[in-house]
C-alpha cells in the first residue's frame, strides 16, 4: 500500500514538472517568439529563460538550487560550460548557475518535445552525433555565437548515462572547441539532480539541487594535441567531486 501511494505521488510530481515547463512558455509565448527570431536579441531571450522559466520550475518542484563558486564568471566574457548530465533539471540548474548568456549544444532529438522543442530548435545549436557534416557545422555555428559575446554549454557525456553509471566517458567536442577558440572551460558538478528527477519514472522528490563551479581551466596555451589530456583532467575533477560529495 505504501509503495502504491509513493508511486502515485511520484507520478503527480512528474506531471507537475511538465505543467511547470509549459506554463511560462504559454504565458510568454509571443514575447519569446520575438526574442527568438533574431540572434542579437538572444540575451533578452536568455534572461527570460533563466528568470521566468528555469527558476520557477526548480522552486515550483521544491528543488532548491544551492551553488558553490570556486571562481566567478566575468560579465561579457565567453566560456565553455561543462557538467555531468543525469536529469532534465540539469538544463534549469545550468541556467541558474550562469548569469552570462550561453547557448546549449545538444541532441537534435529534443526538438520533438512539445513547446520546448519549438524554441530549442531556434535558439540552441543542434547536433546529429551520427552525422559528420552535422558535427562539423556545430563548430561553425558555435564560433558565430562566441563572436557575439555568448558562452557555449555542452554536457560532454553526450547524453544521460545508464542509471548505474556515476559519470560516463567524455566526448572530445567541448574540449576541441574550447582549445580552438581559446576560451576558458568552466567545469561544474551537479550532485542531486538524478535523485530529484531522474529518467526513471517512479523516482524523484523535492530537496536541494547542489552545484559546484570549479576553478576555470585556461586553454590559451593549449593545442589540439592536448584535447585528450584536457578532457581526462576535467572528467577526473568532476568524478572525484561526485564520489566525495554525492
Amino acid at each position: 500500500m505504501l509503495k502504491v501511494v509513493r508511486q502515485i505521488g511520484q507520478t503527480l510530481y512528474r506531471i507537475w514538472f511538465y505543467i511547470l515547463v509549459a506554463i511560462p512558455i504559454i504565458i510568454f509565448f509571443p514575447v519569446l517568439v520575438v526574442f527568438a527570431s533574431k540572434e542579437t536579441w538572444y540575451p533578452q531571450f536568455f534572461w527570460m529563460a533563466r528568470n521566468l522559466w528555469a527558476k520557477p520550475i526548480l522552486y515550483g518542484m521544491f528543488c532548491f538550487p544551492k551553488v558553490t563558486y570556486e571562481q566567478r564568471l566575468i560579465k561579457k566574457k565567453s566560456y565553455m560550460l561543462v557538467a555531468n548530465h543525469t536529469s532534465m533539471l540539469d538544463i534549469m540548474l545550468m541556467l541558474v548557475v550562469s548569469k552570462n548568456p550561453f547557448v546549449f549544444v545538444g541532441k537534435k532529438e529534443l526538438v520533438k518535445i512539445p513547446l520546448f522543442g519549438f524554441f530549442y530548435k531556434r535558439v540552441c545549436i543542434m547536433v546529429d552525433r551520427d552525422n559528420t557534416q552535422s558535427r562539423t557545422g556545430v563548430y561553425r555555428r558555435a564560433q558565430k555565437r562566441l563572436q557575439q559575446g555568448l558562452s557555449i554549454c555542452i554536457f560532454p557525456e553526450g547524453g544521460v548515462p545508464e542509471e548505474h553509471v556515476l559519470l560516463d566517458k567524455f566526448k572530445d567536442g567541448a574540449f576541441k572547441m574550447a582549445i580552438a577558440h581559446k576560451i576558458p572551460i568552466v567545469p561544474m558538478t551537479f550532485y542531486d539532480n538524478k535523485e530529484r528527477f531522474s529518467f526513471t519514472f517512479f523516482s524523484g522528490g523535492p530537496g536541494k539541487c547542489r552545484a559546484r563551479v570549479h576553478k576555470f581551466v585556461e586553454t590559451h596555451s593549449l593545442c589540439p594535441e592536448d584535447t585528450v589530456k584536457l578532457k581526462t583532467n576535467i572528467r577526473e575533477t568532476i568524478l572525484d567531486d561526485l564520489i566525495t560529495n554525492s
